[in-house]
Order: structure tokens, then sequence, then C-alpha cells
């Protein structure tokens, strides 16, 4: 009787232990991400994130863009041309913090991370998305145009690590993808 008890409270910890592994998790971003095509979502847009704890909003001071102040997204060139560049440039230049990235969000479903705004000026090296001010492969510093680039500069496309955000942001960037072509955004 005494092994049947020890074998039952075995058995019990062993399935609360791997219903907590299965159920928990610490990951933030996989709670909040959208991984799905993006079927009634009307908004999309671009928040400052101050600290892990921004809300997800999209009024506030936080708020850097809509889908709305988009013209168009190229696929091919990954240049996102806003309806006023110079005045987004002028807006996103004054308005972001250094080192504080940016949130990009479809309605209330949190989409993926940009690390950040950068300029071709700039000496760090990022290895996860990036809102560039000026074309990498073109190397003009200051031509108005924004992109959105898998990492920074360019040369680091290949390595590991980016190659692993590209891979874990996939899904997201397809359903931004989609949502800008529903909203006739998108050039390929």
């Amino acid at each position: 009787m005494k092994n049947y008890r020890i074998f039952a409270w075995m058995v019990a910890t062993a399935i609360a232990g791997l219903t907590m592994v299965a159920c928990g998790s610490d990951d933030y971003d996989a709670e909040k991400t959208l991984t799905t095509a993006p079927v009634g979502y009307d908004k999309l847009y671009a928040y400052e994130i101050f600290s892990p704890e921004t809300p997800l909003g999209e009024d506030g001071d936080d708020l850097l863009f809509t889908e709305g102040d988009i013209e168009w997204f190229d696929l091919n060139t990954r240049e996102i041309k806003f309806k006023d560049n110079e005045s987004m440039f002028e807006s996103l230049y004054n308005r972001m913090r250094p080192f504080n990235k940016i949130g990009f969000q479809l309605g209330d479903h949190f989409l993926f991370e940009v690390t950040g705004l950068v300029f071709l000026t700039d000496s760090r090296i990022y290895s996860n998305l990036v809102l560039c001010c000026g074309d990498i492969e073109g190397e003009v510093v200051d031509n108005g145009k924004f992109y959105l680039y898998d990492c920074y500069p360019l040369q680091f496309i290949n390595e590991e690590r980016v190659q692993d955000n590209i891979r874990k942001n996939a899904a997201q960037w397809e359903a931004f993808i989609k949502f800008l072509e529903t909203k006739g955004k998108l050039r390929k």
C-alpha cells in the first residue's frame, strides 16, 4: 500500500509538472503576437516603446504613425513611403528618444518590435528589424526615405542571430504584408 501511494504521488507530481511546463510561458511576445492572416483588423500603428511596461495602445504621446500615414510599402526594396516623408522624418527625428524601440501593432495584437530608428551614419550593429532613414544599398546618407531592414548594417544579414530573428518574425511579418496588401498599400 505504501508503494502504491508513493507511485501515485510521483505520477501526480509528474503530471502537474508537465502541465505547468506546457501551459506556462515567460515569452511576453508569444502571448500577444498575431500569427494569423489579418482578417477583420482595420488599424495598423507604430508606437515608441519607452519601457517594457509601455501599454499597447493607439493613443497618446507614444504613437508614431498609423497605416493612414503610409502611402505604400515596397516588398522588394523594403522602402516604406509615408504620405509626407519630410514631415515624418522631422517628427520621428524629434520624437524618438535614443535607444527606444518601436512596436508595430495590428488592432489590439502586437506584431513585432523594431530595434529603433537608425541612420546610415550610425556605427552600432543591430541584429533585428530596424527603421532606417536612408538606403543602405545605395549608401545615400539622407535621401529622406525610410526602409524596414532585417538588420543594420546589411553585411550581417547572414549571421545566425539575424537569421534567427528573421525566422522568429516570419509569421508576424507575413501578417503585416497581408494587411498592407488588403489596404492597397503594397508594391511588389
